[in-house]
Order: structure tokens, then C-alpha cells, then sequence
């Protein structure tokens, strides 16, 4: 017996995944993508990326509202200038480099990021950082998917309301400016969509039940948290380069 094309077992493990994601994302501002990519590649890798970023979209608008008030403009409008410009950049790149070593690369430079903003004394990101941070973010989300842990390492030393609502605005802009390029080059199917609609309950769930506990999530904690992500992340770039 199957479910929109997957088995009950194969559509129930997507789906669990959807709901904690969506709850670990709300709850700290990133993981989504880094926790549900790994699981959806290897169950359908046709679902990918579509249904991440679509998915991402409502989860984001969600956080982003629900912490309206601590949301950093000047950050959202320098690392957008970034992001736009970093989508073409990236596309660019990856006509002329090899991926493999560019996502070794990519890789590298996050976990020494990582570590190095371990150490670092506390930082505010001026306008020219929060460019290039977007600038990256638009690269390596071309190139490998990944796109949370220059966030991650620009707002560390925020609150976390900040945060996590300006992380979620950053990631809607990037979002929408994917999944308008894929659209118009026809990556975006019919059922890959309806599957993804089939995943709207459980990214609700997730989210909602991320309420009661993302206020808990603040200072060093949160700050930890974060560049766990960050190094996650560079590594799984890594080890699928």
C-alpha cells in the first residue's frame, strides 16, 4: 500500500521528520533543511529541493510573525542586496568550478568559521558583513543546499528573538528567489507539490508545539546551539562532496 507514491513506512518517516524540523526551526531560528534534507534524499531525492523550500516558506512566515518586533531591517535589507546578488554568483560559479571542490571548500570554511567564532570576543555585524554574509549564502545555497550557517555566525551574539525572526526573513527572501528560478526553468512538478501539500499538517504540528519552547532558547544556549548547526553543517557538505 502506498501514499502519494511511497510507501506508509517511507511517507510516515518524511513526515516525522517534517514535524520535528519544523519544531527544531521554530525553536532556534535554523535546522530545517539540515535536519530534513539527509532523510528526503534518500527516501525520494526528486523532492529535493522543491519541497524543502516551499515548506520553509510558511515555517519562516510563522516565526518571522510571531517575533515581528525583534526583527533587524537593516540586517534583512543588506543581506538581501547579498543574497539576490549571490544567487547569480553562485550560478556562475558553478559553471567554471568543479562542485566537488567547491563544496569542500564551502565545507572547510564553515567549520573553521564555526570554531574560530567559538573564540572570538562578542561582534556586531556591520552593513559590508551582512552583505557578504547573504553574498555566501546565496552561493552555497546554489551550489549545496546549505544556507544556514553564515546567519548562523552573523546574528550569534543577538538574542535570540532577533535572532530567530531575522534568520526566518533572510531565509523567506532566499526562498522565494529559488523557487522562482526553478519554476521558470521547470523544476517545479505537479506531484512534488501535491506531496508537499500532504506535509502542511505536520509542518503545522511542528511549529505550533515550537511556541512553548523557543523563549526558553537565549543567550549562550542559544548561541551554542547555533554553531552546532553551523559546524552539522559544514561537515554534512563535506562528507556528500
Amino acid at each position: 500500500m502506498t501514499v502519494l507514491g511511497l510507501s506508509i513506512l517511507a511517507f510516515s518517516i518524511v513526515a516525522i521528520t517534517v514535524l520535528l524540523s519544523a519544531f527544531v526551526q521554530g525553536s532556534t531560528g535554523m535546522g530545517f533543511a539540515m535536519i530534513t534534507a539527509p532523510v528526503v534524499s534518500f527516501i525520494d531525492p526528486s523532492l529535493i529541493p522543491v519541497m524543502l523550500l516551499v515548506l520553509m516558506i510558511p515555517l519562516n512566515f510563522y516565526v518571522a510573525a510571531r517575533e515581528r518586533s525583534d526583527i533587524h531591517w537593516h540586517g534583512v535589507r543588506w543581506i538581501s542586496v547579498g543574497r539576490f546578488a549571490g544567487t547569480f554568483f553562485g550560478l556562475w560559479i558553478l559553471v567554471i568550478v568543479n562542485l566537488h571542490q567547491l563544496a569542500l571548500l564551502i565545507g572547510w570554511s564553515t567549520l573553521v568559521a564555526a570554531v574560530i567564532a567559538l573564540l572570538a570576543p562578542k561582534f556586531t555585524p556591520n552593513k559590508s558583513v551582512l552583505a557578504i554574509v547573504g553574498l555566501i549564502t546565496g552561493v552555497t545555497e546554489t551550489s549545496t543546499g546549505i544556507g544556514g550557517p553564515p546567519y548562523a555566525l552573523a546574528y550569534q551574539h543577538s538574542p535570540g528573538p532577533e535572532l530567530r525572526s531575522t534568520v526566518a526573513v533572510c531565509f523567506l527572501v532566499g526562498e522565494v528567489i529559488s523557487l522562482i528560478v526553478l519554476a521558470i526553468s521547470g523544476q517545479v512538478s505537479g506531484p512534488t507539490m501535491l506531496f508537499t501539500a500532504a506535509m502542511l499538517p505536520f509542518l503545522a504540528i511542528g511549529s505550533f508545539l515550537s511556541r512553548y519552547v523557543h523563549h526558553r532558547l537565549d543567550g549562550p544556549v542559544l548561541r551554542y546551539i547555533v554553531l552546532g548547526f553551523a559546524i552539522i553543517s559544514g561537515a554534512i557538505v563535506i562528507i556528500q562532496s
